[in-house]
């Protein structure tokens, strides 16, 4: 009797505090998002599940979760037997690790012709990173310290890499929450982004057609991830790993004779890349670090950096037609997050619900990729002016 009693003691059971219930539920919610609803099921499967294996409580002498990182809190000392496999995993995470190699892939399967055949839209995705210093201002009123605003503000840019490798260097504290937050409003663009682009524009705006993309030829697409890298890190030095791995992902789809690397990149590396990467957000969410009041106000934050990034893509894109004769349709701006591709299948979507055959969805891939540009940027002068 003593020994089952002893068992019992250790079992999740006895041990499953209401924070860590709710965190379940909060994973089983994420999981039904993307099996019911298909939004984003590639990060919210593994993220969800992951809040799941996070919140099983284990007795303290467990070495099972996130953060049992093998030091003692006594002696300070590292304990490689005290190390658990989900903190190995995190280190990815953690140390930066798992985003470049995301941006390697991302880059080994983005297609910059329409950005190069329309320069002029570049300028949208430039605009919609209003979000993200709006709400680095908006953190700090609410008393965040200025490493915190900086890495809370970049979820507005909607590109969850960008975001954990940020925070994992100004705000390592609230990694989990930004995460979640930059992660779960990626998968929600389809939600939010229409109510805000029908409302800043008019109909007539929405019923504006583009002329085609021009072809653009093989020696431009082969020098621009070159000259894109030497430009953008030599304004934001603090770019230079996100952007180096995209434009060398680029660079090896583009040249034409490293197929087999960039097939590797764009399929099998970002696929188990995601899978860990996912997972370990998720398991980091254990409710005695995730359920507080600060998580709460990243998640608002989040939302409103989102939605001014949005508001910000399409008004300038409405300043733009005040000076151009051939007129931009504004909602292509609401495309300059960098949530690709899911910004512009929103855009093309709302597009044709007032006109079938009015096909954006190319134009605004432009704005798209460059937001994943203008994101990664902006992340690099936020490290270069926010560093200790």
């Amino acid at each position: 009797m003593e020994i089952l009693l002893k068992f019992l003691d250790t079992t999740g059971f006895s041990q499953m505090e209401g924070g860590n219930a709710v965190m379940i539920v909060i994973g089983m919610v994420f999981i039904a998002l993307a099996i019911i609803k298909d939004y984003e099921p590639l990060l919210l499967l593994p993220i969800g599940f992951g809040v799941i294996v996070g919140n099983i409580p284990y007795l303290d002498s467990m070495s099972l979760g996130v953060y049992d990182d093998g030091i003692h809190k006594v002696t300070g000392e590292f304990e490689p037997m005290n190390m658990s496999v989900l903190s190995m995993i995190y280190t990815g995470v953690k140390f930066g690790l798992f985003p470049p190699l995301i941006f390697l892939g991302i880059g080994a399967m983005t297609d910059f012709s329409t950005m190069l055949s329309n320069p002029r839209l570049v300028l949208l995705g430039a605009a919609a990173q209003i979000g993200v210093f709006l709400t680095l201002l908006g953190a700090l009123y609410l008393g965040f310290t200025a490493q915190q605003a900086g890495a809370i503000g970049i979820i507005g840019g909607a590109d969850g890499p960008t975001a954990i490798f940020l925070s994992a260097r100004l705000a390592p504290e609230y990694l989990g929450a930004i995460a979640i937050a930059a992660y779960s409003y990626m998968a929600l663009v389809p939600v939010i982004q229409p109510p805000i682009m029908k409302l800043l524009t008019t109909r007539e705006e929405r019923l504006i057609r583009m002329k085609p993309p021009r072809k653009v030829s093989k020696r431009e697409r082969i020098i621009f991830p070159i000259a894109a890298f030497l430009i953008c890190t030599l304004i934001a030095p603090g770019a230079l790993v996100l952007l180096g791995m995209l434009f060398f992902g680029n660079l090896m789809k583009e040249s034409g004779v490293t197929d087999r690397l960039a097939q590797s990149a764009r399929t099998a590396m970002i696929d188990i890349v995601t899978i860990l990467l996912g997972f370990a957000v998720g398991a980091s969410t254990q409710a005695e670090y995730f359920l507080r009041k600060e998580s709460l106000m990243i998640f608002a934050l989040g939302a409103a950096s989102f939605a001014v990034a949005t508001a910000g893509g399409v008004l300038f894109a409405k300043i733009m037609n005040l000076f151009l004769e051939e007129k931009i349709n504004p909602l292509v701006g609401a495309a300059g997050v960098s949530a690709v591709p899911d910004s512009a299948r929103v855009v093309q979507m709302v597009g044709q619900q007032e006109d079938p055959h009015n096909f954006l969805l190319m134009h605004a891939m432009a704005p798209n990729v460059a937001g994943v540009i203008g994101s990664a940027v902006a992340a690099g002068v936020l490290w270069s002016v926010l560093v200790q």
